[in-house]
């Protein structure tokens, strides 16, 4: 099925080659595969979204490429900075105003190189055609935590703690907000995290442990019910409970989930623990302007 579009443009120079592909790096594009063969090169640029549009009616004066961007002004002074290092004061003639369109948004058009002409265009209404979600901070700044942290295999959840306080105090947590709890292994965590939920003193639980199948039978198990425990004390005290136990094959495996190869899980769970206690805050103020666009260009462009 489809999978992407591409639009290819022959520059007829190398001068105009490079002159548009040093163009879009300057305004932040992302850089795409290219490529470089004997007898011809291609400078490849990504975008977010693509949009291929037909247009009944009243055609808008744009370039033929429209790239749609979220800070239209800040574009207007890359692209004008651009011209200015390029080619002096009569490069910046090939740029326009940023103007009002008849279809609600605003827009200039540049050509990097003569004959190839771009328009950048946002939506004057910043939320028009995306959807809002309420979505939480990542400011620890004011908030409690609780951290219950399981003592067996100690030389895995010491990481997670680690870890797990490393982002906390850097997201602007109080050290004297953080209270830190130790059982003695993952199957007590859930009793602990409930008593503390319970309490009133915190306003998220982080739970560190770590469980390894090795050649233990009743692995699963213990799993089975640490979650369900978490999750149940989550779901019945209205605390959110990020979930940092590890349950992994081998200590390799849980030493790289620790630190050494593919990040610390304990840093992840308290980081989804901050964002967790700030989308609780704003649930709980009721309606508001707390939307934030999530995803980009859900509606189509100037069509």
């Amino acid at each position: 099925m489809i999978k992407g579009i591409s639009f290819l443009r022959p520059t007829g120079s190398r001068a105009a080659y490079d002159r548009l592909a040093s163009f879009f790096s300057a305004l932040a594009f992302a850089p795409g595969k290219g490529w470089n063969e004997e007898n011809s090169r291609g400078a490849s640029f990504l975008a977010p979204l693509g949009n291929l549009e037909f247009v009944d009616g009243q055609f808008p004066s744009t370039a033929d490429v429209l790239v749609e961007v979220t800070a239209l002004d800040a574009v207007y002074q890359a692209a004008q900075t651009w011209l200015r290092a390029e080619g002096g004061e009569a490069a910046v003639a090939r740029l326009s105003p940023i103007a009002e369109t008849h279809w609600k948004s605003r827009l200039f058009t540049v050509e990097p190189v003569p004959g190839f002409a771009f328009s950048f265009w946002a939506w004057t209404d910043p939320l028009k055609g995306k959807p809002l979600a309420v979505e939480g901070d990542l400011s620890a700044a004011g908030m409690k935590f609780g951290v219950v942290v399981a003592r067996w295999n100690a030389v895995i959840t010491e990481r997670l703690l680690e870890g797990a306080l490393d982002a906390l105090l850097r997201s602007g947590a109080n050290r004297s907000e953080i209270e830190v709890v130790r059982v003695p292994g993952a199957w007590e965590i859930p009793s602990a995290a409930r008593t503390l939920a319970n309490s009133g003193q915190v306003e998220a639980i982080i739970t560190l442990g770590c469980l390894l199948r090795g050649e233990t039978a009743h692995y699963e198990a213990i799993y089975n019910e640490v979650a369900r425990g978490i999750g149940q004390s989550q779901q019945e005290t209205g605390i959110p409970h990020s979930f940092g136990v590890l349950t992994c094959e081998t200590l390799e495996q849980a030493l790289n989930r620790a630190g050494i190869k593919a990040g610390n899980k304990g840093f992840e769970a308290a980081i989804a623990a901050i964002e967790m206690v700030s989308l609780t805050r704003k649930l709980l103020e009721g309606p508001g302007p707390h939307g934030q666009i999530f995803v980009r260009g859900v509606e189509g462009g100037p069509a």
